[in-house]
């Protein structure tokens, strides 16, 4: 878990300050399929800001998706470029007033990373958005081999009335 100590900083009202952080990173576990963030640790500019009323948090990194597509298993990569905010008022009078992610001056960065990450997900990771999946059937890959399966299934009870429409 990476954390970034604000205090340290000393800013008074008006000042602002740029740090490149490195941000650790654990991989995702999504429909029991793990995906893993690339590059790890992942260089990220973080931006303090302080205001009369509180601390304005801002974060900006890449960070690269992989592991299986959802429709067929092959390998699929997804970029993400986050550009993050938070705001923690310096007295704050509800839980809107500031950030989970900063606790007595601890910044945490990994678990703001990953919110952040999860948060910007589409609805399934697929490895082209025009995947067409496994055949329900055979278990093909339909991208490779196209296909479809022509069953007709006749219910045991009309088929004495299918031998006599083939009479």
């Amino acid at each position: 878990m990476t954390t970034f100590d604000v205090r340290r900083l000393r800013l008074r009202a008006g000042d602002q300050i740029r740090e490149r952080v490195e941000i650790d990173l654990e991989s995702l576990q999504l429909a029991g399929q793990e995906y893993d963030p690339s590059p790890n640790p992942v260089a990220a500019d973080l931006l303090v800001t302080r205001a009369s009323s509180g601390t304005v948090l801002e974060l900006a990194f890449d960070v690269t998706l992989s592991g299986p597509c959802f429709r067929c298993l092959a390998d699929a990569e997804l970029v993400l470029s986050l550009r993050l905010r938070e705001y923690s008022a310096t007295k704050p009078e509800s839980e809107e007033d500031s950030t989970e992610y900063l606790v007595d001056d601890q910044l945490d960065l990994s678990g703001w990373a990953r919110d952040a990450i999860v948060l910007a997900l589409p609805e399934q990771i697929l490895h082209d958005p025009d995947c067409a999946g496994l055949c329900p059937v055979c278990g093909k890959d339909l991208n490779v081999e196209p296909h479809e399966h022509v069953e007709e299934t006749v219910d045991p009870r009309w088929e004495a009335l299918s031998r006599l429409r083939e009479e």
